[in-house]
């Protein structure tokens, strides 16, 4: 019996602990179910005089129930099978404001990283601002009338993609720079840290962005519009960077919605993906 209850209890308590990561480990499961085991075992201890009356009222209770057909075995089967696999499936939704007031420490990985992501973005900082209206004018001004919009984000893609040079994080830490910090650091970073900077600049100017993390990397994607926009933006990227090898525009599309691909190993905007096992989409 006490495994009976251990098994629906597990999952119910891991609601209540926060995720505790040991490595790339979950740990919170493993401590939710060392506490069933302790509670199950405490009430044991404590009602043991009473375990063996309690079975026999109970057994008499089950066999009035099958008896007259109000309350069978296969239905208290299915009631323990409903309840335990209903508490398996919601057992990663953590409850953080039942309990505490820091509901941070009950995120999951993809939750902490949207997070801490989202507050790198600097969209109104004087130098991010500068910066990318300065590269926005820097290339492709005579096809503003064609274009409109398109060229000054182009243009920006253009000067950070040329220019951004890959520098790791620490071994064992990764650091989230601001788009400012990039800036003043001469455009240097890791993958997150040009994603930050991409979406910052763009954003900046008018235009609008995501960002997508995949296994082991993360990249900016450009909002381009619907069907009809995505092939004008098709054109003008064929256009406006003829000088490379075009092998396709990449892109993804949402309820008719496109964006399109801006990471720092394209080189021209919807350039091909290093990876598109989408695991995160962090809108800004």
């Amino acid at each position: 019996m006490g495994i009976l209850v251990i098994i629906p209890l597990t999952p119910f308590v891991c609601r209540f602990i926060p995720p505790l990561l040991v490595g790339n480990f979950n740990f919170d499961f493993i401590l939710a179910l060392v506490i069933s085991i302790l509670v199950v075992r405490f009430f044991i201890w404590i009602l043991r005089p009473f375990i063996i009356p309690f079975f026999i009222l109970i057994g008499a209770f089950l066999v009035y129930k099958q008896v007259n057909g109000t309350y069978t075995v296969k239905t208290i089967l299915q009631d323990y099978k409903n309840l335990t696999v209903q508490n398996w499936y919601v057992k990663e939704q953590k409850e953080a404001d039942l309990l505490n007031k820091s509901p941070h420490l009950f995120e999951n990985i993809q939750s902490r990283t949207a997070r801490i992501v989202k507050s790198k973005i600097s969209t109104t900082d004087p130098v991010v601002r500068n910066f990318a209206l300065k590269h926005s004018l820097e290339y492709f001004a005579d096809y503003k009338a064609k274009y409109g919009p398109l060229v000054r984000y182009f243009s920006l893609f253009k000067y950070i993609n040329n220019n951004f040079k890959y520098v790791p994080d620490p071994l064992r830490d990764e650091y989230y720079a601001t788009a400012k910090e990039t800036i003043q650091n001469g455009l240097g970073g890791d993958c997150d840290d040009h994603s930050i900077l991409m979406a910052s600049c763009m954003e900046s100017i008018g235009a609008k962005c995501r960002l997508v993390v995949v296994e082991g990397h993360m990249y900016p994607e450009l909002y381009i519009g619907d069907k009809k926009d995505f092939l004008i933006a098709q054109q003008a990227i064929i256009q406006l960077f003829s000088n490379y090898r075009i092998q396709g525009i990449f892109y993804h599309e949402n309820n008719g919605e496109y964006w399109i691909n801006l990471d720092y190993t394209a080189r021209y905007p919807g350039g091909p993906y290093m990876n598109d096992n989408v695991k995160l989409v962090i809108d800004i």
